[in-house]
């Protein structure tokens, strides 16, 4: 039977819940079913191209009188959700990240479709404001199914909000990594003379510790840079590249200019940290870098740590909440670091690996496990069988 699948989330721009979403709907394309992703914001803002068969459509803008009006047109915007929802005969409706489930749950409300929610990140490290936190506890536990990414943050939305029934559902991978624009080659972000020794003639071409994510502080990349800067004059053949980084503000900040403001004038990194930006051929940067590391502060399945992995990076991550220790099994295919370390404790890591080719070969080499794992087929398969239930 062919049902008719909607997933509204705020926008298709870079990040991790956007393209878990497209895959979703791609699975649903496949398995047969009438998928169409619903946004808040417009189709200009996308950066991820729309898998083949899903449909688009952009929620009606506020009139003008509901826009002045701020929060409390939240009401009017509950009700054009409904009546979308109504005239399209949607049957199961999927809110992705936690304004949106909200918003999606009251729109539901009596009416005769299922309705199933996504939280993104570990919960409690990242916590709505009051209002929105007022209205998830009113509404979480009224979904008829919650995806969650981890047993940890199935747990705290059981305890906490009583959301049951859940589907354990982690990001997947899908083998080999698909390519699209901007393409950026990673030869042409690094200055040729780079690749000059003091005699002026060709050297060895720098070795690369990739990060990637669009939140800087998330992702942890401040302490990245500083643990960099500690160990730059003991590795000067290495460079660190942090891609995803967009040169718009990010919540009023311009999280490049903060990122290289933290490193000293005379510092021996000055010069060797990149930002390519964002890159749509980001298994490219996977195939030429040393190692990767992901010092997140919380997370809720890291897609990137994912896709290095299978990629066969030798990694390194921090023990946040959650995803990094469902993925890295310390010491047997990745480095796996307490949630807190240190700067110093992420430069030694770095160090250990930059200084040892046979530890990353065989740490890249079981990381690669994660294909089978986490593969597209078989979470794809699990999350079918939940739609067709």
């Amino acid at each position: 039977m062919t049902v008719r699948v909607a997933f509204y989330i705020d926008s298709l721009k870079t990040g991790g819940a956007e393209r878990v979403t497209l895959r979703m709907a791609q699975w649903c394309r496949e398995a047969g079913h009438l998928p169409v992703v619903l946004t808040r914001r417009q189709a200009r803002h996308d950066f991820y191209p729309l898998p083949e068969g899903v449909l688009r459509e952009v929620e009606a803008p506020d009139p003008a009188w509901v826009a002045a009006l701020g929060w409390l047109g939240f009401p009017w915007r509950v009700l054009t959700l409904r009546h979308w929802l109504r005239r399209n005969r949607i049957e199961i409706a999927i809110g992705m990240t936690t304004l949106p489930a909200i918003k999606l749950i009251l729109a539901v409300w009596g009416l005769p479709l299922k309705c199933w929610i996504s939280e993104r990140n570990y919960p409690p490290a990242k916590p709505p404001s009051l209002p929105w936190r007022l209205l998830r506890w009113l509404t979480y536990r009224r979904a008829d199914l919650h995806l969650v990414q981890t047993h940890q943050t199935g747990d705290w939305l059981r305890r906490h909000l009583g959301a049951t029934p859940q589907l354990l559902l982690p990001n997947s991978v899908s083998w080999p990594l698909s390519s699209f624009a901007p393409h950026v080659d990673p030869v042409t972000v690094l200055d040729p003379c780079l690749r000059q020794d003091d005699s002026g003639t060709a050297g060895p071409p720098p070795a690369l510790l990739l990060a990637v994510g669009t939140k800087a502080f998330q992702k942890g990349f401040d302490r990245l840079v500083r643990a960099f800067a500690l160990i730059a004059d003991d590795c000067p053949g290495l460079h660190l590249v942090i891609a995803g980084l967009t040169i718009k503000p990010y919540r009023g900040r311009d999280q490049v200019a903060d990122l290289q403001s933290l490193l000293p004038p005379s510092s021996a990194a000055m010069g060797r940290v990149h930002f390519p930006g964002v890159v749509g051929n980001i298994g490219d940067w996977y195939s030429a870098c040393e190692m990767f590391i992901l010092p997140s502060r919380f997370e809720g399945f890291p897609n990137v740590l994912l896709e290095a992995m299978a990629s066969g990076c030798a990694c390194v991550a921090c023990d946040c909440p959650t995803g990094p220790a469902d993925l890295i099994r310390d010491g047997e295919n990745g480095l796996l670091l307490p949630e807190a370390a240190s700067d110093l404790e992420l430069a030694n890591a770095i160090i250990t690996l930059h200084r040892d080719a046979l530890l990353r070969r065989r740490l890249g080499q079981a990381a690669q496990h994660v294909r089978e794992e986490f593969s597209d087929a078989q979470l794809a398969q699990r999350f079918v069988e939940a739609l067709n239930g």
